[in-house]
């Protein structure tokens, strides 16, 4: 499902226009992301938990000459699902 689809859906399922579904869908990405910038982490029970995941310093190669390098740490979205979604699969 890509992003059209999913604001045809929520459209369907609230009753209301695509416009209105799109502001929607962007407003939550939007909230969600500016969350998660901040260090929250976003809870939908029964959904899942959106989190900020810490990626240590590693060294890693350089495919095309072999040579060794560090791959700085990073920060990563990560997501764990609910119990209600894990059940609905």
């Amino acid at each position: 499902m890509n992003k059209s689809e999913l604001i045809e859906a929520i459209a369907q399922e609230a009753g209301i226009s695509k416009s209105a579904a799109q502001k929607a869908l962007d407003a939550t990405t939007n909230a969600v992301t500016n969350a998660l910038k901040n260090g929250d982490t976003v809870t939908l029970v029964g959904f899942g938990t959106f989190y900020v995941g810490e990626r240590a310093e590693r060294q890693g190669r350089n495919p095309k000459t072999g040579e060794p390098l560090t791959i700085a740490a990073a920060k990563t979205p990560k997501f764990r699902a609910g119990k209600a979604l894990k059940d609905a699969l």
